[in-house]
């Protein structure tokens, strides 16, 4: 009799000990940010842009991260430059004939929607990485600080001014040969 109190002492104790594995396994889930999705958010006295990029159903393992991770950067650039095309087709008609008492309707309907992003940004980090092994999802966290991002507009500018002065000075050169050109032809 003792033995068995034993034994089912024994019993008990394992199977709460794999309830309780398995309730912390249920409360682990995904990462809040997974939820929350892609945006500019104000986070511990830093503000940054976070993009959360996902993949599913892709069995090579570093190919669904670096897709994922790409994804992500994606989102970050859409939160500053897109470009949305949209058509939308509408038919409709209603044909009776003869003694009105027939008639026939139709209608047709097509939308067309085209998105294109396009931005250069530097700074974009991956952060964080989660993967959902009951949907074989795979998610990775990327984030540009918004120190980052105000030093990628500097850096545009000066490049952008860079440029300006680049083609002032090349057009200058262009008008003297222009010029040169001329008085070697006697043009006045």
């Amino acid at each position: 009799m003792i033995r068995s109190q034993a034994t089912y002492s024994r019993l008990a104790g394992l199977g709460l000990a794999v309830l309780f594995v398995m309730g912390l396994a249920a409360c682990g889930g995904p990462p809040k940010w997974v939820q929350k999705g892609s945006g500019a958010f104000n986070e511990k006295d830093s503000k940054a842009f976070y993009g959360v990029g996902a993949v599913s159903g892709v069995r090579n393992a570093p190919l669904a991260w670096e897709t994922a991770e790409n994804r992500g950067r994606a989102e970050i650039a859409k939160t500053f430059e897109t470009y949305t095309g949209y058509l939308m087709r509408d038919y409709a008609a209603s044909t009776t004939a003869g003694d009105f008492t027939r008639n026939t309707e139709e209608q047709n309907v097509e939308r067309a929607q085209k998105t294109i992003t396009t931005a250069t940004l530097s700074g974009v980090r991956k952060i964080d990485q989660y993967m959902d092994p009951k949907t074989n999802t795979y998610y990775v966290l990327t984030k540009l600080s918004l120190e980052d991002m105000k030093n990628n507009l500097e850096q545009a500018k000066e490049l952008n001014a860079q440029v300006r002065d680049f083609v002032r000075k090349n057009a200058d050169k262009m008008f003297e040969r222009l010029e040169k050109e001329e008085e070697k032809r006697g043009v006045q």
